[in-house]
């Protein structure tokens, strides 16, 4: 009888830390300058989104969603190690030229969860560095495929490879669906990580024929973003499906962001101000959904500020993983929030800094300076969402106060490592050089 006490007692324990472990699966679906009100669950009627609308009824909406950053490269950053990309000083695009890579001193969310005994995986844009030291077989992920930056700049990576072409490419969410689901395939007996950062909503905007019939009505250029969104769409509902055939979504933390606002005329921003490139809510609050069937109570919907770099820390709290205080993580864990248990977080403060662009949001006051130019200008978030009413002379202690601990904050980063013009609120500089003015989708999503 001891002798199967013992044996039903290491059984138990193999279940709680091994390979079969109660743990969730985590997936990460990263999709690229999709704007805020693009899905239809936040008000959009250009493309239907059934799946994205599937996850938010099965868990959590937020209305206040934010990414740390208003371009990609250092939204990523902040993704995957849940802290400031400031704190590295890699506060806009880079990757393409020394220097400007993804900083090997930083930890990911693939190494913290492989120590926790996950199978990762990264399917899609990298956009962190195309050198085999940087591409993601090196940085935790145990597969990995996919583009290296945007689509038509820098080819394609498989393992620690380089290559010219991806096939089925430059379509790349189908492909990206078939890989995912491979990989959720060959993984689903463990614990696994599937990173899935997607091409679309990105220029170019490209889909398969038959999504771009379903879209006839549509003018060529609304056309072909439309297939883009619904596609990326039909990718989040294979994988989704994929879980569910294998009896894995119960227990499968699902996170589906975006990476910055949008960049196309096209997009539905809800009235918010401004787009990627810029601090104005439009560049920096998204599409922000979370599903956990088996933790989570489904249709809530919550209005408390949450931002990207809350996924890692949560990720690691539902896998019962320590967060070392030396680590510096800058975001929180959200499970109380999204399992009930509490109604706010802890946090009130959200910094950003993109090179002469900062903000700071502080409950529902925002200071944020939009560009070289402007002088900072404090809003009401509640009561202005759209940012079109300056306070600061009505209300200069909070003026005060906000920039005091915006400059504080500040302090303890690292100054930018490179600069962008773009940060200027100048994104058409190129155009500008060539003595013409570009077209609002070429100016504004490279």
């Amino acid at each position: 009888m001891r002798t199967l006490a013992a044996l039903l007692l290491l059984t138990s324990a193999a279940l709680s830390h091994g390979a079969g472990t109660t743990y969730p699966n985590v997936v990460l679906f990263y999709l690229d300058d999709l704007a805020y009100g693009d899905p239809a669950c936040y008000g959009g009627k250009l493309a239907p989104t059934p799946n994205m609308d599937a996850i938010a009824a099965k868990g959590v909406r937020f209305t206040q969603g934010y990414v740390s950053a208003c371009v990609c490269n250092p939204s990523r950053v902040g993704l995957l190690t849940g802290r400031y990309q400031a704190r590295t000083g890699n506060d806009s695009n880079g990757a393409k030229r020394p220097g400007t890579e993804f900083l090997l001193s930083e930890t990911t969310i693939a190494e913290r969860l492989k120590a926790a005994g996950y199978a990762t995986g990264i399917v899609g844009k990298w956009h962190l560095g195309g050198e085999p030291d940087y591409l993601p077989a090196a940085r935790g992920f145990d597969f990995s495929v996919g583009s290296i930056g945007n689509l038509g700049e820098e080819g394609f990576f498989r393992g620690s490879e380089r290559l010219n072409e991806l096939p089925g490419a430059p379509i790349t969410s189908p492909v990206y669906a078939k890989e995912a689901c491979d990989f959720i395939e060959r993984s689903k007996d463990g614990r696994f990580l599937l990173y899935l950062a997607f091409n679309a909503v990105h220029n170019p905007n490209v889909a398969s024929d038959g999504v771009l019939a379903r879209f006839s009505h549509l003018s060529r250029h609304e056309r072909a973003y439309a297939a883009s969104l619904s596609e990326a769409d039909e990718a989040i509902g294979s994988v989704m499906g994929r879980l569910r055939e294998l009896g894995l979504e119960e227990n499968t933390l699902v996170f589906c962001i975006s990476d910055n606002g949008g960049s196309s005329p096209h997009a539905n921003y809800e009235g918010l101000r401004g787009s990627k490139w810029f601090l104005w809510e439009g560049g920096i609050r998204v599409s922000w959904l979370v599903q956990w069937p088996a933790q989570i109570p489904a249709g809530k919907v919550i209005d408390e500020p949450v931002i990207q770099l809350d996924v890692l820390p949560t990720a690691l709290a539902a896998a019962e993983r320590e967060i070392d205080p030396e680590w510096q993580l800058d975001g929180v864990d959200l499970l109380p929030l999204l399992k009930g248990e509490a109604a706010r977080l802890e946090r009130d403060t959200l910094y950003w800094r993109f090179g002469v662009q900062y903000a700071i949001r502080e409950g529902d006051w925002k200071l944020v300076k939009a560009s070289k130019a402007m002088e900072p200008m404090l809003v009401n978030i509640s009561s202005d969402r759209g940012e079109q009413n300056d306070l600061s002379k009505t209300e200069p202690e909070k003026f005060a106060a906000l920039q005091a601990k915006w400059d504080a904050w500040n302090e303890q980063m690292m100054p930018p490592r490179w600069e962008d013009q773009r940060w200027n609120g100048d994104p058409d500089r190129k155009a500008k050089k060539k003595g013409k003015k570009a077209p609002e989708a070429d100016r504004l999503s490279e």
